[in-house]
C-alpha cells in the first residue's frame, strides 16, 4: 500500500512518540533508584556509642627483699661475725668486772678478776688507780661493796685489730651509809683478732667527743 507523504509524516510522527514512551518507561526505575541511593547513604542510621574499656595506669614494680638478695656486710669488715662476737664478750664482761669490788680486797685481788680480759698495760693502769691513797682510803671507810654490769650500746670505731665499744656500766653500791645505783657510758677499745680479744683501754664515753 503506497502512503501519500502526508501519511508518512503521520506515521513517522506516531512511532516517535511511541519509541519515546518506551524509552521513558524503561529508563524511569533506573532514575528512581539512583536517585534513592545517595539519600539512604547521607542520612546512615546511628548507631549506639562503643563504650571503650577503662584503662588503669600500670602500677610501679618494686624490687622485694628477696628479689635483691640479702647483703653480707661483713665482707666489707677486717672481721667476721664470729670475731665480733668475741669482742664483744670479753667487753661486756670486763665491763661488769670492772664496777665489781669489795673494800676487803687488795688491788691485786681486784685485777685478778681481769686476768685474760685485759693486756698487761691496763692491768698495770688499773692496779694503780684502785690503789690510789684517796681511793682506797673512801672505799675502805665506806666499806664500800660494789656489783657491776654492763651492755654494749654501739660500736663506735674498728680497725683491723681493734674495735671500740660504748659500753653503759651499771653500778649497785652498798656502803655504811646505805644503798645506790648509778650509770655511766665508757669507750673500752679491744684489741685482737679472730677469736681472740684483750681490753687494751676504758675511758669516759664523752672523752674526745665535741
Amino acid at each position: 500500500m503506497n502512503l501519500s507523504p502526508g501519511q508518512q509524516k503521520a506515521v513517522f510522527v506516531l512511532v516517535v512518540v511511541v519509541l519515546a514512551a518506551l524509552g521513558y518507561w524503561l529508563i524511569l526505575p533506573k532514575v528512581t533508584h539512583s536517585s534513592g541511593s545517595p539519600r539512604a547513604a547521607a542520612s546512615p542510621t546511628p548507631s549506639a556509642p562503643v563504650s571503650q574499656p577503662a584503662t588503669t595506669p600500670p602500677s610501679p614494680v618494686t624490687a622485694s627483699p628477696a628479689a635483691t638478695g640479702s647483703v653480707n656486710i661483713y665482707s666489707w669488715l677486717p672481721f667476721t661475725e664470729q670475731d665480733l662476737a668475741a669482742a664483744a664478750a670479753v667487753t661486756v664482761k670486763f665491763g661488769a668486772d670492772y664496777n665489781t669490788y669489795s673494800y676487803t680486797e687488795s688491788a691485786a685481788d681486784y685485777v685478778a678478776t681481769m686476768n685474760g680480759l685485759i693486756t698487761q698495760q691496763l692491768a698495770a693502769t688499773l692496779q694503780g688507780v684502785y690503789s690510789a691513797p684517796g681511793v682506797a682510803k673512801v672505799r675502805t671507810s665506806q666499806e664500800e661493796v660494789s656489783t657491776g654490769t654492763a651492755a654494749i650500746d654501739s660500736l663506735r670505731a674498728f680497725g683491723p685489730s681493734s674495735l671500740t665499744f660504748v659500753v653503759t656500766g651499771t653500778q649497785h653500791l652498798v656502803t655504811a651509809k646505805g644503798t645506790s645505783n648509778g650509770s655511766t657510758q665508757y669507750a673500752i677499745t679491744v684489741t685482737g683478732s679472730g677469736t681472740t680479744w684483750q681490753v687494751d683501754d676504758i675511758q669516759l664515753a664523752t672523752v674526745g667527743q665535741s
